[in-house]
């Protein structure tokens, strides 16, 4: 066996590289190390610079009270302190009516004037009507005025004047502060929609309106009151459940570990059992097609076929026909046989894969520190998702107010040019567009930085990528450093190194950090694409053919086969890496020809570590899910007393759920990264050694079996 491998590792190394002249002194990752892909690792620092410089500049021109107050249409903050507004936190809308789409609204784009007011109105009170009431009593117009624009002693200004000026509105409805704005209070009467226990009112300029009319021009944000009432619900749940999702958590971090743990005892078990229970499923598909089959081929209906029927938009119409059934199973077969074939040819690299993963089992019991790592992984990756949240938002709300011009009926020639809101009206847009209104529209400016706003934006999502994923690779180098330890330590655990993780995390920082750089430089390059892409799929959308749409698919298609092959590539790299301290393109190009030289194992090793993790997951998740559902559903009274009375059970029961997935996902990730650690060495084992006592085997026992293959003093022995 041995002579044939031999045979077939040179034969597939004079198209990949024939297996490289090793030092027969190696015993273990390198020691002596040098800083490799220096100048990657310069660029990489000044990039990290200017980030942190774009941070700060964007924080000296940025201010997230533009975000976090509603601005009026003189561009105010209303509820500022310090400010006239300090005491009115409401935005108020003079005509909401005239808002058509709810996003307007949200944007503060409407075309109605705002103010800032301290409360909202709580009753119908129309301009007109002020005008006869303040004669018997004052205290009218007291009220209606706070949610004018300029103070007036007495309504003496006709209703055509108040709404040329835009000085009052024309009417005020009964309303709510929902996130500081006034919508109107809807409610439903009798299933009936009403306003302030009115289905019709006066709009102020004489014509009569109706709830549904007002319930349209804010339908969004009355989706979002809704929202409102079932967050509070959401909240009281998560209250009341807080301590039991924790509970939920920890019990499922413990799982995950007993999962990893127990691997070296029941990962060929599980595999079979899937294994088997996959043929017999295709079994039970052939035997019932063949009953169907004969079943059909005695009516009298048998002879009819597919040409005869022709093209059914019922397709229950073609499983009548006994061809139907019959194409079904011969395409079980097909691959029922097919399977048995693999599992017959692949058999030895099925169990070197199942061996392996008993092996990477055991080697995170000897090195149980690599399975606190993904919280180390998580806090960096917490640091730079804040960070690039932050500097977004600084710079999204850089800059002065800019003011546009917005007519109601969106037929103005002027309309979206720059205006300046004093003086408006009698300027010659104002005459040109009756009815037109200058309101704040966005932050911006006229200087270098603001005209490069979104240059900086971009910078700013590229550099976020370019960390997200050296994070990444930092994780992945230092675990597989780790790991490469335990490996290559003859006699285990003896020989494995003192705190081998943070040795591999120090040298990974101190030597390799231009490499991870520069492979993590590459994946963001992809994803950048990916996600331009992207926007100007949704920008353009409403503008493509069919043929755009098609090169579009392909180029998604494309950068999505690319990341997945890069990613793949850059995980083996840092393997070598953390083996042989090379930089990252001799690394890849290692990595590549050794994986090509055994690619039947790899692609066999792939799909046994993949299911073995992805029922892992499961597993986890759906234990800890039944157990979720069972206590938040009160069906376990006698054994334990959960939460009672709660208004969503599920919104607790997903929480649990989704967070034991993600639990176990983070251990698992560092299993398969254990996994493909010691599969690159012990490839690198099989064509570097021969078992001899200058050039012994490092694998366990069980692949030394397997293999067929012993070191020199079991020979002896």
């Amino acid at each position: 066996m041995r002579g044939d491998q031999r045979s077939d590792t040179h034969l597939e190394g004079e198209k990949y590289g024939t297996p490289r002249s090793y030092d027969p002194h190696f015993r273990g990752p390198v020691v002596n190390r040098s800083c490799t892909d220096v100048l990657c690792c310069m660029i990489f620092i000044l990039f990290i610079m200017a980030y942190i410089l774009l941070g700060l500049a964007a924080w000296v021109n940025g201010d997230p009270r533009r975000v976090a107050y509603p601005t009026d249409s003189q561009g105010y903050f209303c509820g500022q302190k310090g400010t006239p507004n300090e005491n009115k936190s409401i935005l108020f809308y003079f005509n909401l009516l005239t808002c058509t789409s709810p996003s307007v609204v949200v944007n503060l784009q409407c075309p109605t004037t705002q103010i800032c007011v301290s409360k909202c109105p709580e009753r119908f009170l129309t301009y007109m009507e002020i005008q006869f009431k303040y004669k018997n009593d004052s205290e009218y117009w007291t009220y209606y005025s706070q949610f004018c624009r300029t103070t007036f002693l007495k309504p003496a200004e006709t209703l055509s004047q108040v709404l040329l000026d835009n000085d009052c509105p024309s009417a005020i409805y009964p309303s709510k502060p929902f996130l500081q704005r006034c919508f109107p209070d809807f409610s439903t009467k009798n299933g009936t929609l009403t306003v302030g226990n009115k289905t019709v009112f006066d709009d102020g300029s004489g014509k009569t309106r109706n709830a549904a009319e007002l319930r349209r021009a804010a339908n969004g944000i009355n989706k979002a009151l809704d929202a409102r009432a079932i967050g509070v619900k959401v909240f009281e749940d998560y209250a009341m459940t807080w301590y039991w999702i924790l509970i939920g958590l920890t019990i499922a971090m413990f799982l995950s570990w007993m999962f990893v743990m127990l691997l070296r005892f029941t990962a060929g078990l599980l595999f079979w059992i899937f294994t088997f229970g996959v043929i017999g499923i295709i079994a039970y598909g052939i035997w019932r097609c063949y009953l169907e089959y004969s079943r059909l081929q005695e009516q009298p209906s048998s002879r009819l076929n597919a040409y005869t029927i022709g093209i059914q938009t019922d397709i229950s119409m073609y499983f009548r026909l006994k061809q139907t059934w019959f194409a079904l199973m011969i395409i079980l077969c097909l691959l029922e046989l097919f399977i048995i074939l693999m599992l017959i040819f692949l058999r030895n690299r099925i169990r070197i894969s199942i061996a392996l993963l008993k092996e990477g089992s055991k080697a995170i019991g000897y090195l149980p520190s690599t399975l606190i790592y993904p919280a180390l992984t998580f806090f960096f990756l917490s640091v730079c998702i804040s960070y690039w949240a932050v500097v977004a938002l600084y710079l999204a709300t850089s800059g002065a107010p800019i003011y546009k011009v917005i007519a109601p009926q969106g037929q103005c020639e002027h309309e979206n040019k720059t205006c300046d809101p004093v003086g408006f009206n009698t300027t010659e847009i104002a005459k040109a567009c009756p009815g037109a209104q200058c309101h704040f529209a966005f932050y911006g400016g006229k200087s270098l930085y603001h005209q490069y706003i979104t240059t900086f934006q971009l910078l700013n999502l590229f550099v976020f990528l370019w960390l997200i994923n050296f994070v990444i690779a930092l994780g992945q180098c230092a675990l597989a450093g780790a790991f490469a330890s335990y490996y290559w330590a003859l006699k285990k655990p003896d020989d494995i190194p003192p705190y081998p993780l943070f040795t591999a995390f120090g040298r990974a920082i101190r030597y390799h950090t231009g490499s991870l750089a520069f492979g993590s430089l590459i994946l963001a390059i992809i994803q950048m694409f990916r996600l331009i892409l992207e926007y100007l799929d949704k920008r353009l959308q409403e503008a493509q053919s069919n043929i755009s749409k098609f090169l579009k698919c392909c180029l998604r298609c494309c950068f999505w086969c690319l990341e997945k092959a890069v990613k793949f590539l850059n995980r083996n790299a840092y393997v070598m890496m953390a083996i042989y301290g090379k930089n990252f393109c001799k690394s890849a190009r290692d990595a590549f020809n050794l994986l090509m030289r055994n690619i039947l194992k790899i692609a066999v090793m792939d799909r046994v570590t993949d299911f073995v993790l992805i029922l892992g997951k499961i597993l986890v998740a759906g234990c800890i899910g039944v157990l979720a559902f069972l206590l938040f559903t009160e069906r376990l009274p006698v054994i334990i007393e959960g939460p009672t009375s709660l208004n969503y059970y599920w919104v607790p029961l997903l929480t649990v759920i989704i967070g034991s997935y993600i639990i176990a996902h983070g251990f698992f990730s560092v299993y398969a990264m254990c996994i493909e650690t010691i599969f690159i060495c012990f490839l690198e084992d099989l064509e570097r050694n021969d078992g001899s006592a200058e050039k012994p085997y490092y694998m366990s026992q069980s692949l030394m079996k397997i293999m067929n293959k012993r070191n020199a003093e079991t020979k002896k022995q």
